[in-house]
């Protein structure tokens, strides 16, 4: 039997640009994430890693492959059929200031979320906030604040109870951390590592800082112009990487303890993918680069036991 909770086939989002002009934010991604799983995804901004959550979610539509949630294709649902997948399935954004009412107290925004869901009882809504509250390290006190008496943790701390108070299975956490100092970012990870196992949760966990990645996620997926280079568990990924846009992230990274060997860094920008692009995603950028390269798209390959690599000369 499948342990996958939710999987990921061929998943494309086109935007329209200007006149007949499309930008391939995701193209022909594939990946899929178990039960209790952390998976990471991990690349430059501007990637595709927050669209690919949006769709999984149903906030942006598809337009093209799927999205199996529990074996049932999401992508082929309507907004009425998908609502009761919303319980199951959150996100906690970059930004979560900008998706709390500045008009609204912190308890009756929490309350509000559990009243749309269906608990009409007052006093039981109340006592889930408090303790909801209390298990993501806010005071009861905070009940009665608006967002804006909060400091940037503890807002963020506020968006992961409202993606938890529903007890969903599946969490996206899109860049969760990014906007917090170091001390701040330890303590949300190791609350984050803490109630996945008390609530038996999966994640998808969103970052361009590899090294949040690797302290969180089980696996970790390597994307580039809307697409995986390269996936591997955490530890082998990091102990061999094999892709050279993998190997140049970790080149990037301001760590000396980091095993970077020879690796090469990046050099210029990310280019966009349109429907004129051919060949390997990393092409332009890849100091190995030929003209097979440049014509034929790499396929996503399995190189060692749980370690896919989509590179023409990766062994």
């Amino acid at each position: 039997m499948s342990t996958h909770l939710i999987e990921v086939n061929n998943l494309r989002k086109i935007y329209s640009v200007r006149k007949k002009e499309y930008l391939y934010a995701v193209n022909n991604l594939s990946f899929y994430i178990e039960e209790g799983e952390t998976y990471g995804l991990v690349g430059e901004s501007g990637c595709g890693k927050t669209t690919t959550g949006r769709v999984m979610l149903g906030l942006e539509k598809a337009d093209g492959g799927s999205v199996s949630y529990r074996g049932k294709n999401l992508c082929l649902l309507k907004e009425k059929e998908f609502r009761p997948f919303r319980k199951e399935l959150q996100m906690v954004f970059q930004n979560s200031l900008s998706a709390l009412n500045p008009r609204k107290r912190i308890g009756d925004i929490l309350e509000e979320i559990l009243l749309v869901h269906g608990i009409k009882n007052s006093a039981k809504r109340r006592e889930t906030v408090m303790d909801m509250l209390t298990r993501v390290g806010l005071l009861e006190e905070h009940y009665f604040r608006f967002p804006h008496e909060l400091s940037g943790g503890q807002v963020q701390r506020l968006g992961i109870a409202g993606a938890l108070i529903v007890k969903p299975k599946l969490i996206v956490c899109d860049e969760p951390v990014s906007a917090l100092d170091v001390s701040i970012q330890a303590q949300i990870l190791n609350m984050l590592v803490k109630l996945k196992k008390e609530m038996h949760l999966s994640l998808l966990f969103i970052s361009h800082d590899i090294g949040v990645v690797r302290f969180i996620s089980d696996r970790i997926g390597v994307m580039y112009l809307g697409t995986l280079v390269e996936e591997a568990k955490t530890e082998n990924l990091f102990e061999n990487p094999l892709h050279p846009y993998t190997k140049a992230l970790f080149a990037s990274v301001p760590d000396p303890y980091m095993k970077k060997k020879d690796f090469e860094k990046l050099v210029g920008e990310q280019q966009k993918r349109n429907e004129m692009f051919l060949g390997c995603a990393f092409c332009k950028r890849c100091p190995n680069a030929d003209e097979k390269c440049r014509k034929e798209v790499p396929e996503l390959r399995e190189v060692e036991s749980g370690h896919k690599v989509a590179c023409h000369y990766a062994k």
